[in-house]
C-alpha cells in the first residue's frame, strides 16, 4: 500500500544494507517513522512493545528476529534461545508461534553453516505468502460486498463496520479485514467504513483511520459503544473484524470489545465477518473461552491515551485518578455461533469443525 507516493511494506530489508526495517506504529497518525531492527532483543522488543503488531505482522517479524539471529550465531543454542525470546513477547497471537515453529523446522536439520542463507530466504518467503494471502481473502470478501452492494438502492454505499486495525499495518500488506475493502475501492464499489476507535490503544483510531484515509476510502471515526446503535438504526450492512487466533471449531480470539460486536450483530441481523489468514488457525484448540491465553498487557494502556496536543505536540496523558488500577485483557473470545462466516485465502468458510475442514481437508487427519 502506499504512504504518499511510495509504496511501503510494513516489513522490509533494505537492498543496499541488509537491514530489517518496519514502520514504527507507536507514532501513527501523527509521526511516519521507520526504524531498523539488528539484533534478536530488538526484534523482541517491537514485538512485545507492539512497535509493530497484528497476528500476521508478528509472524513474519518473528521469522525476521530468527534469520538475524542465525546470521550472527547459527549454533543449535543460538536457534533455541531465539525460539524462546520470541515466543515470551506476546502469548495470544498464533502466528508468532507458527512461524517460529516453522523456521526451527526448517532449520534444525541443516548444517549451522547452512542455516543464515535458508533462514533468511525462509524470511521473505513467510512475507511474501502473508502478502498474496491477503490479496486472496479480499478477493473472497469481495464477492459479499457485491453481493450485498446487490441489495441497496442506487446510489447508497455498502456500510462496513470494523473493530481495532487488521490493516495492512497488522499484516506485511493487504490487511485481513481491509483486503476487501480495498478489492472493492478497486472494483469501483461505493463503500463507506465506520471505524471503532478501539481503546485501549486506540489503534481503530490511529492506525484504520490512517490508512483508511491515505487510501481516500471514505470513512468515520466512532467510539467503541456506538456500534450496536448504528446496527439498530440500519446504519451498518456488514461488520469484518480481524482476529489473532482461530480455534478448529471456528471461535475467534480478536481485540477486546470484538465479542460485543459480534452480540449486537446478532441481535440486528448484521452479518458478521472475519478475515484471517490459515495461519492463524490453532488446529490443536477447540474451545476459545477456555482454552486460548488472553494477554494481560500494561494498566497504562487503559489509564492513559497517546495523542496530539494543542500545540502540535505528540504525548501519553493520564485520564484516570491518581491511584486507581487499570484492568486491561487484550483480547476476548466470540463464539463460533455468532460468526457469520470466516473469510481464508480459500474462500468463505463456515465458522466450524466441519466448515474449515471442507476448505483445509489436508487438516482433517490431524483434527
Amino acid at each position: 500500500m502506499k504512504v504518499g507516493d511510495t509504496a511501503f511494506r510494513s516489513i522490509w530489508v533494505e537492498s543496499a544494507t541488509g537491514e530489517v526495517r518496519i514502520i514504527d506504529q507507536r507514532w501513527l497518525p501523527h509521526e511516519f517513522r521507520v526504524v531498523s531492527l539488528k539484533t534478536l532483543d530488538e526484534f523482541a522488543t517491537a514485538i512485545r512493545d507492539m512497535w509493530v503488531r497484528g497476528a500476521p505482522l508478528i509472524g513474519a517479524t518473528a521469522a525476521y528476529g530468527m534469520a538475524i539471529e542465525m546470521a550472527r550465531d547459527p549454533s543449535d543454542a543460538s536457534l533455541d534461545h531465539a525460539w524462546e525470546v520470541l515466543h515470551e513477547t506476546r502469548p495470544t497471537a498464533i502466528n508468532l508461534r507458527w512461524a517460529l515453529d516453522d523456521m526451527r523446522g526448517l532449520l534444525s536439520p541443516l548444517a549451522p553453516a547452512a542455516r543464515a542463507d535458508a533462514a533468511i530466504r525462509r524470511a521473505h518467503a513467510v512475507a511474501d505468502e502473508d502478502v498474496e494471502t491477503n490479496r486472496r481473502i479480499g478477493l473472497h470478501g469481495l464477492e459479499i460486498i457485491r453481493e450485498i452492494a446487490r441489495s441497496k438502492p442506487k446510489g447508497e454505499p455498502v456500510n462496513i463496520l470494523t473493530h481495532c486495525n487488521a490493516g495492512w499495518l497488522a499484516t506485511v500488506d493487504w490487511g485481513t479485514a481491509t483486503s476487501p475493502m480495498y478489492q472493492a475501492v478497486e472494483a469501483g464499489l461505493d463503500i463507506h467504513v465506520w471505524v471503532d476507535e478501539t481503546r485501549p490503544r486506540n489503534q481503530g483510531a490511529q492506525l484504520t483511520a490512517w490508512e483508511m484515509n491515505s487510501h481516500g476510502i471514505s470513512h468515520r471515526l466512532i467510539v467503541d459503544n456506538a456500534g450496536g446503535h448504528m446496527m439498530q438504526h440500519g446504519q451498518v450492512d456488514m461488520v469484518i473484524v480481524g482476529t489473532d487466533r482461530t480455534t478448529a471449531s471456528g471461535d475467534v480470539c480478536n481485540k477486546i470489545g470484538t465479542y460485543l460486536k459480534a452480540l449486537a450483530a446478532r441481535d440486528n441481523d448484521v452479518p458478521f465477518y472475519v478475515a484471517l489468514p490459515s495461519s492463524t488457525i490453532d488446529w490443536t484448540v477447540n474451545d476459545g473461552v477456555r482454552e486460548i491465553p488472553i494477554e494481560e498487557r500494561d494498566d497504562g494502556e487503559v489509564t492513559k491515551v497517546f495523542g496530539k496536543l494543542d500545540d502540535g505536540s505528540v504525548a501519553s496523558v493520564q485520564i484516570s485518578p491518581d491511584g486507581t488500577r487499570g484492568a486491561n485483557p487484550a483480547f476476548d473470545v466470540t463464539p463460533a455461533r455468532l460468526v457469520t462466516g470466516l473469510i481464508t485465502e480459500r474462500g468463505v468458510a463456515e465458522a466450524s469443525r466441519e466448515g474449515l475442514l471442507k476448505l483445509f481437508p489436508e487438516r482433517r487427519t490431524a483434527a
